[in-house]
C-alpha cells in the first residue's frame, strides 16, 4: 500500500513502493566499497525503491520515476523484479492511461525500467521528461528497450524546467550526466543525489555507482546544502522513509 500522501503547495504526493530488497550479487560490493570514506558498517543494504505521483488541483497526474519494470527489465540482473508500480498506482485511486507526465531523474534500470509492460509504454498518454545531457549518452539495453519505445513520447528538456504547473526539473549532475530532481514547493524528490542516509550527515561520502564521483560529490555537497538553508523535505528514492526532513 501507497505510504501517506502530502500536500505540498496545493500538490498531492503520493510515495509509491515499488519493490524493497537487496543489490543482487552481479553489482553488490562490501559497503565500504560502495560508499567509500563513509565507514559504514558491513550489514546488508535494504534499497526502498520509490516513485511518486504527483496530482495537482486540477487533477493532472505526473509519475516521478517508474522503479524497477517487469521479470525481463533492464534491472532484472541485480534487483527484486518485477516491480509492483502498477498495483501501487491503482491503490492511490490512478490508473497507467491516467497520466500526463512521467518524469525520469535518470536512466538507470532501478528509475526508468517501468515505463515499459510487455514491451510497450505502460504510460500511453503521458509524455515523458528527460533532460538533454542524459538521453545524449543513453545506451544499451536502456537505449533500445526504454528509450527506443518511447521515443515518439519524450519531452526533452535542458536545465531548470517547468513541466507542468508548480512541477519543476533541475540539473543535477554527477550520478548520470543528465541526472535530475523534482521541485514541488519545498519539497526535493532527489533520485539518486543521495543513496544511504549516512550522505546526509556528509554529502563527501561518495557511491561507486557515480558516473563523476567528484562531481557527484561536489552537486551532492551543493544541492542539499541549498535544501538544508531552505529548510526542504527530501522525498527519496531509496531511503526506507521516503520523506525526510532536513
Amino acid at each position: 500500500m501507497p505510504h501517506q500522501s502530502r500536500i505540498l503547495a496545493g500538490v498531492e504526493v503520493t510515495p509509491l513502493c515499488d519493490a524493497v530488497g537487496p543489490m543482487g550479487e552481479t553489482i553488490r560490493r562490501p559497503m565500504a566499497e560502495m560508499f567509500p570514506g563513509g565507514a559504514l558498517r558491513e550489514e546488508p543494504w535494504i534499497l526502498h525503491f520509490h516513485c511518486y505521483l504527483l496530482r495537482d488541483p486540477a487533477g493532472r497526474l505526473t509519475l516521478v520515476d517508474t522503479g524497477i519494470g517487469p521479470v525481463d527489465s533492464p534491472a532484472s540482473s541485480w534487483a527484486p523484479v518485477p516491480g509492483t508500480l502498477a498495483g501501487e498506482l491503482a491503490a492511490a485511486g490512478a490508473a497507467p492511461a491516467e497520466v500526463e507526465t512521467v518524469i525520469l531523474t535518470h536512466l538507470h534500470s532501478d528509475h526508468a525500467s517501468g515505463v515499459i509492460a510487455d514491451g510497450r509504454p505502460l504510460f500511453e498518454n503521458a509524455r515523458h521528461v528527460l533532460q538533454q545531457a542524459e538521453l545524449d549518452v543513453a545506451q544499451g539495453a536502456m537505449l533500445e528497450q526504454i528509450v527506443a519505445p518511447i521515443k515518439d513520447q519524450l519531452h526533452v528538456v535542458e536545465g531548470q524546467t517547468e513541466v507542468s504547473p508548480g512541477v519543476h526539473v533541475h540539473l543535477a549532475v554527477g550520478h548520470t550526466p543528465g541526472h535530475q530532481i523534482v521541485r514541488v514547493g519545498e519539497l526535493a524528490m532527489t533520485g539518486d543525489l543521495v543513496l544511504h542516509p549516512a550522505q546526509l550527515a556528509d554529502p563527501s561520502i561518495g557511491y561507486l555507482y557515480d558516473d563523476d564521483q567528484d562531481q557527484a560529490t561536489a552537486t551532492r555537497a551543493e544541492v542539499l546544502g541549498r535544501l538544508r538553508a531552505e529548510r526542504a523535505i527530501l522525498a527519496t528514492a531509496h531511503f526506507s522513509d521516503p520523506f525526510v526532513e532536513l
